[in-house]
């Protein structure tokens, strides 16, 4: 019996803040995958190794994390004053299907970098040392990112000694801007789809809390943690190892996106895993982060603990840290709230492996909050390149 040898695929496995995926350009996938459907799907499963009934993504190259189960497509921009079109796909990790609902703000950290390095933007606008500027078009949402990347001897400038909590090692600072980043479409096209800074949430089971619901960055569900019984200090054991808190944080997130106008139906929850996501806020105190770093009450505006793909993140998603940006500089909301209160440009919260400052422009307009931009700095770096392999029949 003759079997087809693999298919090598060109990709490259990067890190872009604290998540890490496999790149694509368009133009290298099977013809089949270069469209949305079925085929592109299912490649990028077989590629990360889902859905794997072990959840270890052994036979792939996902991490079995919401953090480690992405994958990315870049090509040159269709769209005037861009350089190129970025997707993301969040793959499920025990489930048949790859989420396109919305972005990775960690990974568009890599995105300027790919696209430097792998000849997508006009060679003369690259300097041979200082800073270039690289136009995204984030295809998910249909939004514009504006990545400020490090070159260095004309190259991409990976090393440094830039920080981000809950990367291991340094690397060069990544400056992203994400323009315009509330919502257009879903949930009404409003940034508070339901019209209040605050609502009561009523979650069968679980009770009735306040909540903001936000769509900015991607759409969040704002708790205050001593609502739903924690303190804000918690890390991924304490949330991740325990069932109940599992099942009562899916069921937040399912009646949320219900009143977000994201689904019409919590049953149709399960098919959107990405989004919306939930967060649960608090004022500072002291504790000790996931590294064993002692965080004192005074090194942060407000304690936030987010959850991703059902589970705790061990630190923030880059999108989520947006939505904390924007609601923190807007008083009334929950997380404003929780920082202090009052008008603000810019934030720094505590997560599970530390800190992290983000900033936002927002003010109102004709009685409706607006934000012009979020601002952010990450890090990315390239792991691996080459060729990734699937069996010929698995798309």
């Amino acid at each position: 019996m003759s079997h087809a040898p693999q298919l090598r695929i060109p990709a490259v496995y990067m890190r872009g803040g604290t998540s890490k995926g496999v790149f694509f350009r368009l133009e290298d996938l099977p013809e089949a995958a270069r469209v949305p459907g079925p085929a592109r799907d299912t490649l990028l499963m077989r590629v990360i190794g889902s859905p794997d009934p072990y959840g270890k993504h052994t036979d792939g190259m996902g991490g079995a994390t919401s953090s480690t189960s992405k994958c990315v497509i870049i090509s040159k921009s269709e769209q005037p004053g861009h350089d190129v079109d970025y997707l993301y796909g969040q793959v499920s990790i025990d489930a048949p299907f790859v989420d396109w609902s919305g972005n990775c703000g960690n990974l568009s950290s890599a995105v300027g970098p790919f696209a430097i390095a792998n000849g997508l933007i006009d060679q003369a606008r690259v300097p041979n040392d200082g800073l270039c500027t690289v136009r995204i078009w984030q295809a998910n949402i249909g939004k514009t990112i504006i990545a400020h990347v490090p070159v260095s001897n004309g190259e991409v400038q990976e090393t440094g000694d830039f920080e981000l909590d809950g990367v291991t090692f340094p690397a060069a600072e990544i400056q992203l801007e994400f323009v315009d980043p509330s919502d257009d479409g879903e949930g009404g096209g409003a940034m508070f789809p339901t019209g209040n800074l605050v609502d009561d949430l009523d979650v069968p089971g679980v009770g009735t809390f306040k909540a903001t619901m936000i769509n900015v960055g991607i759409p969040t569900v704002f708790v205050n943690a001593s609502d739903i019984g924690y303190t804000g200090t918690e890390l991924q054991g304490a949330i991740n190892e325990d069932k109940a808190a599992l099942a009562k944080f899916e069921a937040i997130r399912a009646h949320g996106a219900v009143r977000m106008g994201l689904i019409k139906d919590v049953s149709e929850a399960a098919k959107r895993q990405h989004t919306p996501k939930v967060a649960f806020v608090a004022p500072p105190q002291a504790h000790t982060t996931s590294s064993g770093k002692a965080l004192g009450a005074d090194d942060v505006d407000l304690l936030v603990r987010a959850l991703s793909m059902g589970k705790l993140h061990h630190a923030m998603m880059g999108t989520a840290s947006v939505a904390i940006a924007t609601a923190a500089a807007i008083p009334g909301t929950l997380v404003s709230e929780a920082a202090g209160g009052g008008e603000r440009t810019e934030v720094v919260f505590g997560h599970p492996s530390g800190t992290l400052r983000v900033g936002a422009e927002a003010r109102q307009v004709d009685g409706q909050w607006t934000v012009a931009k979020a601002v952010m700095s990450r890090s990315a770096r390239v792991l691996m390149d080459g060729h990734v392999r699937v069996p010929r029949d698995s798309f």
